[in-house]
């Protein structure tokens, strides 16, 4: 409030300045007493000569201004013209000489009877001024007629005074009489001061009913009969004074003159001009403001039929798009039928070619006859037909090829699955490859007729005639890519839950090779899920010993990860992408980023064709609100998104887990195709039939502690366990009946001394293994211990004799630990050795894009139920909340930064609430977690630029601010990106219950905080409130519109709530660095506390 009182310092003291320097012409016929005194000719010329001093003065004050004022006056010059400048309407000013006769300067009021005003009125809270201080004139012994409300006095005659002085008040008891109209005399002070632009200052007129002078309010003073009613009385804020304001519904061009505002025009309260309306809103006569909801219903229509356009436009590129690439698969499909012809006529060249060059007869009866050539390729293998039967071309020259029997065996019968197969890695393995037919697909033919086919047109279009360059060249370069081998061996291993001294798992030794599937199988409580884990490096929170070997090496698993598929137990799929949509982001991401497209797209086509999920490739996979594909199905997507990357070895936790058991051999059909090149897979199964239980190569079966009870081929487990004397019985599947025996729900058979609790030991002498003692020990008489013992005796009764304390400073520790570990867990980084470039941060982000897209279109509903409720809130708010002049919509801004700020919150949760475990199982793949993050963000910003648009539509055209829509418009983006990136942080750190309750909680308290009287430490806590700038943005775009009449207001008001009209930019780039660095702290804690 002291700040105001400047403002009102310097208006008055350049008034008075003025009054003073024209006090030079004291001499004229108007001036001073001067014997013209009233002449009607001088005036004019004398108000003239007044203003044009009044407006040069402004440049006297700027500095003082600028120092105590600059917070609600932007621009000097302006706002004193928008207060001041009469210079098109100076009547009053000649009126009030006239009036006066020329003793005008001796009642104006000096620096020091403005302080004074100001002062009183700012000491009683703003509420009124009819009770100031007493002073030099009106006192409780002085009390002149001056001293009344709307009259002022004057000095005397030729007497000089200093209106500059703001220490003395002057006498100033004589020539008393009524205020001059467009000048307000305050009560208790006498003299004038001129009202500002903006202000209808008329003399006030008695109204006998009530006694009361209008429109001011004020009464006559009592035992005063000849005391008439005066001028204005008062200028302040417009909630203590709004008699001074010209009324709404009219215009006062001067502050002497009022004016109903006509039809079509709209007049606000305090206007100098009227207004036209816009052509599609209502102005009635004396209309305060023009309705223009009409073009909010419009914006808003053109929104929606520009998003529904884009939607639709969307929808058809999708579908176009998808029609391509269906189209690109059937040339695929016809390009593997036309290589077979193709073939044909090279084999007819290279026969002519033979009979001309002798001399190649060696080379090319060696290369066509697939023996072992210098370049170490792999023969190829036909089904059907013996290793033996390739021989040399030289003596038999009408002979097929191989290849051309399997191309024309395809064409004879194309629904055949039969089709070939390439050895790959290690030349040992090929003894553990199960023999006989070897069963692959026609996409797998395909794969590699593809690329023959572009070879066949680089050759015609190099010589069309065929060289002997060329056919030896189309007839050696066979070698097919392979993928790398990893044989993972373990000895030992062990692992103990930190803090509890709990063994998980417990001297476990064995390897699983490539080629071959491996089963884990045990009861509940195994462990089995913590070796697969262990296995892959997942297992987090425990101490683990022993060792892990990769091909040898004692190298992390790690190294590996880009071609290491692990399929978690539970189905998690994209339920709004269809099955090959899945499959192809899958093959996009985690392929090699040089591998062309084409064979990209026959490695999709090889695994939906393995899987039997022709039929739903384009079907939804569906989420629980929306029903998709069956259970089954869902099950083999989740097992194809890992095969479609070409693993070299494949964990899967329990697959089969749910499915029928024609779904389980076919999935399990898949996988042994996998195995014939050489993928090294190994799943937990939990009992499966006896059909399935023959398709596995190796078992690996575990009691409870993770204890080793057999470890070996299935063909020979029951051997094994008839040595120890447990045969299986009749009509009973075996993995049923061991892991029943390891339960304890049956007993080993009366001809076997052996129990379950010493199977595990059994299996570690039957192999030689190092057996600790206390294991021994249970092998023994001692029968107590469970599992093999996973806590000695010595823990346990050191557990029983620990304190309360104690075991909960053991919980806490244990919880730290774990936290420690996990965060470890994540930033390990490990040497790539795994040899494949897959695709970058920026191509993966491309993807991500793309993913992200289709799914934001086919959730478009909620989206709409989003804008919907966006567009509902801004009716209601604009309604209710209308603009208040004496807050400048203070209250309504407070409500939309509220509103706006949960409901977009609440939007903005779902980017990463609901696809957490996906992100955990693409991050753990190796997929970038920026171009996941940076996707997520560049999608959002649709809704960042649109709702802000929906909002407004409703709001702004029903509460009809004095700010522009662009202002506002400029607020509400800033306001929503920062928002947004509060929702990611909550949305990734808590759970999704948790983060909508602080979504909620957050904006109500941060506002309550940021609209409360601010001093101390609050003041500190509320600038950093992110609601303070939003609102302080909101405020101050519209308190600038106001001027002249509204300029105390403006300043009050500013001035109470710490707002500086300077600061609209530091407003929205504060909001902007806050949405940034919730930002930054959302994918910090993404990538920090994920779990892999």
């Amino acid at each position: 409030m002291r700040t105001l009182f400047f403002l009102a310092i310097i208006i008055s003291s350049s008034v008075s300045v003025r009054g003073q320097d024209d006090d030079d012409y004291g001499g004229s016929p108007v001036g001073g007493g001067g014997g013209g005194r009233g002449n009607p000719d001088v005036v004019p010329l004398f108000t003239e000569l007044i203003y044009s001093r009044m407006s040069n003065l402004t440049d006297s004050f700027t500095g003082e201004i600028s120092q105590h004022l600059s917070f609600c006056v932007k621009d000097v010059q302006k706002d004193w013209n928008g207060a001041f400048n009469f210079s098109s309407k100076l009547d009053f000013l000649a009126n009030c000489i006239k009036k006066t006769n020329g003793d005008l300067m001796q009642r104006l009021c000096t620096a020091a009877d403005i302080k004074f005003y100001f002062k009183s009125f700012y000491e009683n809270g703003g509420k009124g001024t009819n009770y100031l201080k007493p002073n030099k004139n009106c006192n409780l012994t002085s009390w002149v007629s001056g001293c009344e409300p709307g009259w002022a006095c004057s000095v005397g005659p030729n007497k000089k005074v200093d209106l500059r002085g703001a220490k003395d008040m002057p006498a100033r008891t004589l020539d008393c009489s009524p205020c001059c109209e467009g000048f307000f005399c305050p009560h208790g002070l006498t003299c004038m001061i001129p009202c500002p632009l903006g202000a209808y200052c008329p003399l006030a007129k008695l109204n006998k009913t009530t006694g009361i002078c209008d429109p001011y309010r004020y009464q006559l003073p009592p035992g005063k009969p000849n005391h008439t009613c005066g001028g204005a009385d008062s200028w302040a804020d417009v909630g203590s004074s709004s008699d001074l304001f010209c009324a709404a519904g009219s215009y006062c061009p001067s502050t002497t003159q009022k004016i109903p505002c006509s039809s079509g025009h709209y007049c606000r309260m305090g206007s100098t001009s009227e207004k036209r309306c816009f052509k599609l809103s209502s102005c009635d006569p004396n209309s305060a403001n023009q309705n223009i909801t009409a073009y909010g219903f419009l914006l808003f229509i053109a929104l929606g039929l520009l998003l529904l356009i884009i939607y639709n436009l969307s929808d058809q590129v999708l579908t176009t798009r998808e029609r391509r690439e269906a189209k690109s698969r059937e040339a695929a499909a016809r390009s593997a039928r036309e290589t077979a012809q193709a073939r044909e006529r090279w084999k007819s060249a290279k026969d002519i070619a033979k009979k001309h060059a002798i001399g190649l007869q060696t080379q090319l009866s060696r290369t066509f006859s697939r023996k072992q050539s210098t370049r170490k390729a792999e023969p190829l293998k036909v089904l059907g037909q013996p290793s033996s039967s390739a021989t040399s071309t030289g003596k038999k020259k009408k002979e097929p090829s191989n290849l051309t029997k399997m191309m024309r065996s395809l064409e004879d019968n194309p629904d055949s699955d039969e089709g070939f197969n390439f050895e790959i890695g290690d030349k040992n393995l090929k003894k553990n490859m199960p023999k006989g037919k070897q069963m692959h697909t026609r996409s797998q033919i395909f794969k590699y007729a593809y690329g023959q086919i572009e070879k066949e047109k680089a050759m015609q279009q190099e010589n069309k005639n065929l060289t002997f360059s060329g056919v030896i060249s189309m007839a050696t370069d066979t070698e097919i890519r392979s993928r790398p081998v990893i044989e993972v061996a373990f000895k030992d291993l062990t692992l103990t839950l930190k803090g509890k001294k709990k063994h998980l798992m417990r001297c476990v030794t064995g390897k699983i090779m490539p080629g071959r599937v491996s089963a884990v199988m045990g009861p509940s409580g195994a462990g089995k899920t913590t070796f697969l884990n262990a296995l892959a490096g997942k297992a987090t929170g425990c101490y683990m010993s022993g060792l892990i070997l990769i091909n040898g090496k004692i190298e992390s698993i790690y190294s590996y990860k880009k071609i290491i598929g692990f399929v978690p137990q539970d189905d998690i799929v994209h339920g709004n992408l269809t099955v090959e949509e899945n499959l192809w982001f899958s093959a996009k991401c985690r392929l090699s980023a040089d591998m062309p497209k084409a064979d990209k797209v026959l490695v999709v086509e090889r695994v939906i064709e393995s899987l039997g999920l022709q039929a739903v490739r384009d079907s939804l996979v569906g989420t629980v609100e929306k029903r998709g594909i069956s259970g089954g199905q869902r099950k083999r997507v989740n097992v194809g998104l890992e095969m479609v990357m070409e693993p070299s070895l494949l964990i899967l936790d329990e697959p089969t887990s749910g499915l029928d058991s024609s779904s389980s051999q076919l999935l399990l059909r898949a996988l042994r195709r996998e195995a014939l090149e050489g993928v090294n897979i190994c799943m937990v199964v939990h009992q499966p039939s006896y059909a399935l239980f023959k398709m596995f190569d190796d078992l690996i079966l575990l009691a409870k502690g993770g204890l080793t009870v057999y470890h070996g081929s299935v063909k020979k487990v029951e051997e094994y366990f008839a040595g120890l004397g447990i045969h299986v019985p009749e009509r009973v599947n075996p993995p049923d009946h061991f892991i029943d025996i390891l339960e304890g729900i049956v007993k080993p058979s009366t001809s076997s001394s052996v129990s379950y609790k010493q199977l595990p030991i059994r299996w570690m002498m039957h192999n030689g293994y190092e057996i600790p003692p206390d294991m021994q020990r249970s092998a023994g008489i001692d029968t107590s211990v469970r599992g093999g013992g996973s806590v000695t005796g010595t823990n346990s009764d050191g557990t029983e004799e620990q304190s309360f304390a104690g075991e909960l400073w053991e919980d806490v520790k244990c919880a730290v630990e774990l936290k420690k570990d996990n965060i470890e867990h994540n930033f390990s980084k490990s040497k790539d050795l795994s040899e494949r470039r897959t695709p970058g941060v920026f191509r993966q982000y491309r993807y991500f894009l793309g993913r992200l897209g289709k799914q934001r279109l086919r959730e478009a509903r909620i989206q709409g139920v989003d804008f919907l409720i966006l567009f509902l809130a801004g009716a209601c708010l604009g309604t209710l909340a209308k603009v208040s002049d004496e807050t400048f919509g203070a209250l309504g801004y407070t409500y939309t930064v509220i509103a706006v700020s949960l409901l977009c919150k609440i939007a903005a949760l779902r980017s990463f609430s609901l696809d957490k475990l996906h992100y955990w199982r693409e991050s753990a793949s190796g997929m970038s977690s920026l171009a996941y993050f940076l996707a997520k963000d560049t999608i959002d910003h649709f809704n960042t630029l649109i709702k802000p648009v929906v909002y407004l539509s409703m709001f702004y055209f029903y509460n009809n601010p004095r700010s522009s829509i662009a202002d506002n418009y400029i607020v509400l983006v800033a306001l929503v990106y920062c928002v947004t990136g509060i929702a990611y942080a909550f949305a990734i750190v808590f759970h999704p219950g948790s983060a909508q309750l602080w979504s909620v909680l957050l904006p109500v308290v941060l506002t309550l905080i940021a609209t409360q009287q601010r001093t101390g430490i609050l003041k500190i806590i509320a600038n950093l409130c992110y609601t303070k700038w939003a609102l302080e943005a909101f405020v101050i775009s519209n308190a600038e519109r106001y001027s002249g009449v509204w300029l105390v207001t403006r300043c009050g008001s500013l001035m109470k709530s710490g707002y500086d009209l300077h600061e609209w930019n530091l407003c929205i780039f504060i909001l902007i660095v806050y949405g940034l660095v919730f930002r930054a702290i959302a994918f910090f804690c993404m990538v920090t506390f994920q779990k892999k």
